[in-house]
């Protein structure tokens, strides 16, 4: 199996439909999440819908990078979700997630192994490898912080 398909799976797995690593993934977690509990601050920790926001800034920044070669995004954007005030909000964010973090897999599987190894954007950033596994690296994180503060949420 190519490198980039292994990565791909990967990705999905943490984003959309896999449960060998963490038991669940983005997808799972957030598919019973209401916009009223998405948005409930639990003491001085981010919201899901902050988190949310926040993989799919990143996840989408990477797109654009896939697509264009242009990193447009700044890390001190990254928390800047728009006003969560209702399911409707809520459930856009969440399929912006989803249409996103496909675009990127599909975008992933469709580049040759050898792009990995080339520089993502600029030097500074490092490789393309570095980054796509950063991001499914970032991605578990969050993934984490969500399923506690569910957990939190629902003692």
């Amino acid at each position: 199996m190519s490198s980039v398909i292994q990565l791909s799976k990967r990705f999905r797995e943490v984003l959309l439909d896999g449960f060998w690593i963490a038991n669940t993934n983005f997808k799972d977690q957030l598919s019973d999440v209401t916009w009223e509990q998405a948005t409930r601050k639990v003491g001085s920790l981010n919201t899901i819908a902050a988190l949310t926001f926040h993989i799919d800034y990143y996840i989408a920044g990477i797109v654009n990078v896939f697509e264009s070669g242009d990193l447009e995004i700044r890390d001190q954007f990254s928390f800047d979700l728009p006003p969560i005030e209702s399911q409707k909000d809520w459930k856009e964010l969440l399929n912006k997630l989803w249409l996103d973090s496909e675009r990127f897999a599909t975008l992933l599987e469709q580049m040759p192994d050898a792009k990995l190894d080339e520089v993502f954007a600029d030097e500074k950033y490092g490789t393309y490898r570095r980054n796509i596994d950063g991001m499914i690296e970032h991605s578990y994180y969050h993934l984490g912080q969500i399923t506690l503060i569910k957990k939190l949420m629902n003692p």
